[in-house]
């Protein structure tokens, strides 16, 4: 892609990094813009799939990656430039509803990862649910898409996420093994591809149980 292509494209359609650095007037919940350069080091090395420049998948993948990077780092969901933001909903496995609000207030993983034995969604806030993770993982949890199944305005695609489990995980002493999960999911997007709803389908306990043993007995004795 050019580089007179690229400039036509809308701010979210030109990368996360650019986004980023192109920010101005953005309440960043740590009061500084995130720092993807152990992202950009990692990921080209350890993905499983290589995509065209331009391609579809591409597209996807750094509009998903532009749309967590917002939900993750910017305070108002008034400046996420990736969604139709008053409109936008997204939901689990087929699970409640929940709004661009509900993922500032109560962050976007405790809602993706919900409530299970290993994990109390509930009793976590936004701030505290990514301490937990980024604990578990400080090398970095990273994020590819595998495949695009249809193209907009609703877009199918299956995700792979995968990391080191160097650090602890509430009292589960860390392995040092690869942890991986893959998914589904299906957006809805506007003529513009701003998203207007997504929904992901995906296993939870397969994620947190390698993370613990798959054991809720092993849960009890952690505590």
């Amino acid at each position: 892609m050019s580089d007179e292509s690229a400039t036509e494209q809308p701010l979210y359609l030109q990368g996360r990094d650019v986004v980023v650095a192109r920010a101005e007037g953005v309440a960043w919940r740590k009061g500084a813009p995130p720092d993807y350069h152990l992202s950009n080091e990692t990921i080209p090395k350890e993905r499983t799939c290589q995509h065209a420049a331009g391609s579809l998948e591409a597209v996807v993948e750094d509009l998903v990656k532009v749309f967590e990077m917002e939900t993750s780092h910017k305070q108002d969901p008034a400046q996420w430039l990736s969604t139709v933001t008053e409109r936008f909903r997204t939901r689990v496995n087929g699970g409640a509803w929940a709004s661009a609000r509900d993922i500032a207030e109560k962050g976007g993983y405790n809602l993706m990862i919900g409530e299970s034995v290993f994990y109390d969604a509930q009793g976590e806030t936004f701030e505290s649910s990514h301490d937990v993770f980024h604990e578990a993982f400080p090398g970095g949890f990273f994020w590819e898409v595998l495949e695009v199944y249809s193209p907009p305005p609703v877009v199918t695609f299956k995700w792979r996420h995968w990391g080191s489990f160097t650090g602890p995980y509430k009292g589960f002493a860390p392995t040092g093994k690869r942890i991986e999960m893959f998914g589904v999911s299906v957006a809805r997007v506007a003529d513009d591809l701003r998203i207007v709803e997504v929904e992901h389908f995906y296993d939870n306990s397969q994620f947190l149980g390698q993370l613990t043993g798959g054991c809720p007995v092993h849960k009890a004795a952690a505590k």
